[in-house]
């Protein structure tokens, strides 16, 4: 008989193969690839992301690794902007392509007809040989030889393209250099589409197929044959829905305890692909995501849900609990925004002229914790 997971279950997964039950000790881009990924709409957010993951992280690693070309940060799945390593840039690219180029040419058809892609990516490809360029020179290139402005939104998905540091760090926030990534390798769509789902579970724990292909950003038809190629394990989660999984990763138990974690924006585990895990409660979602808050928010989590929202200003983590919080959340709470607010002081000090960021950051000392609502 199939065995059935409970949602605590599956949220406990979610947390420990996400890194956020215990930080992990092991190399930068190890931990990027076991979590799937880092979703960087916000450049921060990757850096904030792998604090809260990571033992003694340093944030000079992750730029480091960014300029010396071990992670990769493009347009990957969902089309959204991601850090990933340097061997997982490939492989999604080849994942994702046929699915994404057919959804880009459907939704534009009538602004691209007649257009010949190829020929874009070809003329983008030579204006980039010399090295990066800024997006708003490589759009005027292409305008000057006719080429309509919207094909820039869909050109890296016949060229693929890297965000070049120092744009796209936590120094240089604005992600607008453009650099020609480094050859894709020979992988066939199939083996991309498995590699795909293998990154997904590892990171994200047993899913249904529409969750995997929701993440990916690629139709249910094209992840089905790798659930079917691959040796996966299947459970049945408490509504009979079949789920999938990597053979022999970790399923903690339920009573695993999950202490407090601040995520950061667009974090990808409180997205629609993971609702099962009922890390962000429904109750809250609206005040997470919203149409009037199309950016996200950060969060924090208590006993693996979101609890709250923060924000660092002034010197303070400033805390909106969506509930009253008890005096041992507190300790917790306190202990881990002393650590945050040290890692922002960090970080900003390494900034051009060693300025603080404008949203009040700079201030030096104990971090102090406000609670806000």
């Amino acid at each position: 008989m199939t065995e059935v997971l409970s949602a605590r279950r599956l949220n406990r997964a979610l947390l420990a193969r996400q890194l956020l039950l215990k930080r992990a000790a092991l190399p930068l881009t190890r931990v990027i690839e076991r979590i799937g990924g880092l979703q960087t709409q916000s450049a921060s957010s990757g850096y904030l992301s792998l604090w809260s993951r990571m033992r003694d992280f340093r944030g000079a690693r992750l730029t480091e690794s960014l300029e010396r070309g071990r992670v990769l940060q493009g347009t990957r799945v969902r089309a959204t902007i991601h850090m990933v390593s340097a061997a997982d840039y490939g492989p999604f690219a080849v994942g994702i392509r046929e699915d994404r180029r057919t959804w880009w040419l459907r939704v534009h058809r009538n602004e691209v007809r007649g257009l010949d892609m190829e020929a874009v990516a070809a003329r983008l490809r030579d204006h980039l040989a010399e090295g990066p360029r800024r997006a708003v020179e490589l759009t005027g290139l292409l305008r000057a030889e006719g080429v309509p402005d919207i094909a820039w939104s869909g050109v890296g998905l016949w060229l693929d393209l890297v965000r070049a540091p120092p744009s796209g760090t936590w120094r240089r926030r604005r992600a607008d250099l453009f650099g020609l990534a480094p050859e894709s390798s020979d992988l066939t769509q199939a083996q991309g589409v498995d590699h795909l789902v293998r990154r997904y579970l590892g990171g994200f724990g047993p899913a249904a197929a529409k969750d995997i292909a929701s993440w990916a950003g690629v139709a249910l038809a094209t992840v089905q044959p790798a659930l079917d190629r691959l040796r996966l394990r299947r459970f049945r989660d408490e509504r009979g829905g079949e789920l999938f999984d990597l053979p022999r990763a970790p399923l903690p138990d339920e009573a695993s305890p999950a202490p407090v974690r601040f995520l950061p924006t667009w974090e990808a585990t409180l997205l629609a692909h993971a609702r099962r895990t009922q890390i962000r409660p429904e109750a809250y979602s609206q005040a997470v995501f919203s149409t009037r808050n199309t950016q996200s928010i950060s969060t924090f989590l208590m006993d693996g849900a979101v609890a709250g929202t923060w924000r660092y200003e002034g010197g303070r983590v400033r805390l909106e609990p969506f509930e009253p919080l008890g005096r041992r959340v507190m300790s917790e709470l306190r202990e881990e925004a002393d650590s945050l607010a040290a890692f922002h002081r960090d970080l900003d000090a390494s900034r051009p002229s060693g300025r603080g960021r404008s949203d009040g950051s700079e201030g030096a000392g104990r971090a102090m914790l406000e609670i806000e609502g």
